[in-house]
């Protein structure tokens, strides 16, 4: 058996290094703690986002432009499908008690973001207003400078059994668009 130990890092794209230094330095407070110089010129950049885990970013000269709505989420929560092979978002693990904290400091940095701690749980709309024992998951939503939609998500509950209740899709059963 393969036997991991979470996760190492995870390596994204950015338009822009000094700008993504900034924001995640400044706004989120994640320390950068190693820089790379790529051989075709790019640059990799790694940032603390804690518990021993880092997220990279990849920066190219002649990297491919954005592209919302297939490689990216285009507006969360109203249209926050993306392709596949994409990244969706990246959530950071935060306690509970800081959500609201998080909210604020985003909010005076000027970035967008979800303007409350969405409630994530097994009803039909997957989300509620109300905190109650059903929600498994509180969440902030935001995005950085490169239009990456990013969480602090605060896991709520213990999982079970009972937490694994439906049955995987397959490739026959997508719609195409």
């Amino acid at each position: 058996m393969i036997k991991t130990k979470g996760i190492n890092h995870i390596a994204l794209v950015c338009r822009d290094m000094e700008e993504t230094v900034k924001f995640y330095t400044e706004v989120l407070q994640m320390p950068l703690f190693k820089t790379v110089e790529l051989p075709d010129g790019g640059q990799h950049f790694f940032f603390d986002c804690g518990g021993g885990n880092a997220v990279a970013f990849f920066w190219w000269v002649d990297g491919p432009p954005a592209a919302p709505g297939i490689a990216s989420v285009k507006s969360f929560p109203y249209d926050a499908k993306t392709a596949v092979g994409s990244m969706n978002h990246l959530a950071f693990d935060m306690e509970e008690s800081e959500l609201e904290a998080a909210l604020d400091r985003l909010e005076e940095a000027g970035v967008e973001h979800t303007h409350a701690v969405i409630n994530h749980d097994d009803s039909k709309m997957g989300m509620t207003q109300q905190m109650h024992e059903g929600v498994f998951v509180r969440s902030v939503y935001f995005t950085d400078p490169n239009g990456i939609m990013l969480e602090f998500a605060a896991t709520t509950k213990t999982f079970g059994p009972e937490d694994i209740a439906h049955k995987p899709a397959t490739a026959a059963d997508r719609v195409e668009a």
